[in-house]
């Protein structure tokens, strides 16, 4: 018997961090919530991180799911804005991982293929494929939708690793 697996994907960034919640059995998706935490621009560095962490933690703590996701960071020409993504990462990967869960990450490729069928690919075609993937999905923004598509590529990766797990045990 296959049980309800809930992934909580998480798309970092220091302004807005979005994340995406869908349970998966066996093959099937359902589109469970989305959203976007977000720090304030005004505040210090060590006072956003403390909001990003804060946020994320309430959505674990209401939504409870099994596993995370979180995607990867890509270096920008801009070393500054690099660090601070890495630390908003960082902040990513904590929260669930102090809630106990495993984090997988995935590049922004894999994400792309798993959920549009290529490794590169515009923003509209990844929300495009979201709703007909999950046509009661509902996401504000890029941030969500990322967020989503990671979840969903974590859920196919999973998905492969447990049949091939399956078969060695045969």
């Amino acid at each position: 018997m296959t049980n309800t697996i809930r992934i909580i994907g998480i798309d970092p960034g220091l302004r807005r961090t979005g994340w995406g919640i869908v349970d998966t059995l066996g093959n099937s998706l359902r589109f469970v919530a989305s959203g976007t935490v977000t720090s304030d621009g005004d505040m210090d560095l060590a006072s956003r991180l403390c909001q990003l962490h804060d946020g994320l933690a309430e959505v674990i703590h209401t939504y409870k799911p099994d596993e995370a996701a979180v995607e990867q960071t890509f270096v920008n020409k801009d070393a500054v804005a690099t660090l601070k993504l890495g630390q908003a990462r960082g902040i990513a990967m904590l929260v669930p991982a102090r809630a106990g869960l495993k984090v997988a990450e995935y590049a922004p490729n894999a994400v792309k293929k798993a959920v549009i069928g290529v490794g590169h690919g515009e923003k509209q075609q990844i929300h495009m494929m979201l709703k007909v993937l999950m046509p009661k999905v509902v996401f504000k923004g890029n941030d969500a939708a990322d967020a989503l598509a990671i979840a969903i590529c974590h859920a196919h990766n999973r998905q492969a690793m447990t049949s091939r797990l399956a078969a060695l045990a045969v």
